[in-house]
């Protein structure tokens, strides 16, 4: 009886970790969700630079918020910090990225003002991210250390969810004429974490971890090899999560259908990792590690030569490359972690910063290309061969390695 409020209280911080994973999730794809609206010449009107350019606050703050929580650059905060203080910080970023969205669709017409305001929102959601989900993952192990596996994949599954019902939602607000109503959600939604976590303890015996030394922040030269990965990956992942929706458009399919894309990209990587997480019995996680880029690269292949006015195509081309990234992020990251066993924060943090990375390759990079009139498929079609470089880089990252016991690895 005396355990009945112990296990009450630990309900309760599961349930407010588990809605902050999926509140996470929905804030970081409302931008690319919206990628229709940004670019619309009755809206934003942002140019294919601009809308790249958005995107470069939200890498920059989200490698050194990533850096700063695996206390690579400075060492001293992830002693002194408590995980509980960590998450109110990302979800007070996230919350002003959310206003600042807000704040830029009041003044959408000072087209000036409203990309400040959006620059300026991204790299709050960049810092929220990059505070936030390390601490979620950290303290959903201390509070099920028994069921440590399960209770990462869960979060993880429900932030994955979070990314694939976000363009839903704009696509639904956006048919209401009010498409800014997920921000508005996403807003108060975060405001009520925010209110909760402040009356919970949410540190289970986390609040003070040791420091990397100086040794152990000496970045070793095995690491790069899982950083090359990583960069490529974040490319080939967010050529799908911020140009997939304005790609099918283009095709001339309509926006609330071209959605569906973006939702199916990212609800198969959700569904890929919960399946592969059942299912790594039988097939080993080495096995898929190694196909999944090809798997990737014939997705980028089937993307580029998409017929027009052809949206069942484009939904499973873009469902099959979510199947091709779904479960390689988080097995670099366990493969990194198997072979520098001694650096496994600086491995966590180091892999994400560099996927941040790609990711700004892709989300930046490919907007000056469209400007300069180079089309979206031959994009695309590149795409395929640097999915093929992961797949032989693959090689590498699991040379001499078992396959990880776990599809997400544990918090260092």
């Amino acid at each position: 009886m005396a355990d009945m409020p112990v296990r009450g209280a630990v309900r309760t911080q599961s349930a407010v970790v588990n809605a902050a994973g999926l509140v996470q999730g929905i804030a970081l794809v409302t931008f690319p969700a919206a990628s229709t609206i940004f670019t619309s010449s009755s809206s934003y009107d942002l140019s294919g630079s601009q809308y790249g350019v958005m995107f470069v606050p939200q890498v920059s703050t989200a490698i050194l918020a990533s850096l700063l929580s695996a206390g690579l650059l400075w060492p001293g905060l992830t002693r002194r910090a408590s995980q509980k203080a960590l998450l109110l910080a990302g979800l007070l970023a996230d919350l002003a990225s959310m206003v600042l969205l807000i704040a830029s669709w009041l003044v959408v017409h000072q087209h000036a003002a409203a990309f400040a305001l959006l620059l300026g929102a991204t790299a709050c959601l960049g810092a929220g991210f990059g505070l936030s989900v390390p601490s979620l993952n950290t303290l959903t192990a201390a509070l099920h250390p028994a069921a440590v596996d399960k209770s990462v994949l869960v979060l993880n599954a429900l932030l994955g969810l979070g990314t694939a019902v976000a363009p839903v939602f704009v696509a639904a607000f956006n048919g209401l004429g009010f498409w800014i109503g997920l921000p508005v959600l996403t807003a108060c939604l975060l405001a009520a974490l925010i209110g909760v976590s402040l009356r919970l303890p949410l540190d289970p015996g986390v609040h003070r971890r040791a420091s990397p030394s100086a040794a152990g922040r000496v970045i070793p030269a095995g690491f790069w090899v899982f950083a090359a990965f990583a960069v490529l990956y974040g490319f080939c992942e967010t050529m799908n999560g911020n140009w997939s929706q304005l790609y099918v458009v283009s095709l001339g399919v309509r926006p609330a259908i071209a959605s569906l894309a973006l939702t199916g990209f990212w609800a198969v990587v959700t569904v890929g990792r919960v399946l592969q997480a059942a299912i790594q019995r039988w097939l080993p996680s080495r096995a898929v590690y190694h196909a999944l880029p090809f798997v990737l690269a014939v997705a980028f292949v089937l993307i580029a030569v998409l017929p027009a006015h052809a949206p069942a195509a484009a939904v499973a081309a873009f469902c099959l490359a979510g199947l091709g990234c779904s479960v390689l992020l988080p097995l670099t990251i366990s493969f990194g972690q198997g072979k520098l066993a001694d650096r496994e924060a600086m491995v966590a943090g180091g892999v994400i910063a560099c996927y941040q990375v790609g990711y700004g390759l892709a989300a930046f990079g490919v907007g000056p290309l469209t400007s300069a009139g180079v089309q979206l498929p031959a994009v695309f079609g590149a795409s395929a061969a640097v999915a093929a470089v992961m797949g032989v880089l693959s090689l590498a990252v699991a040379h001499r390695q078992p396959s990880p016991v776990a599809v997400h690895p544990r918090p260092a």
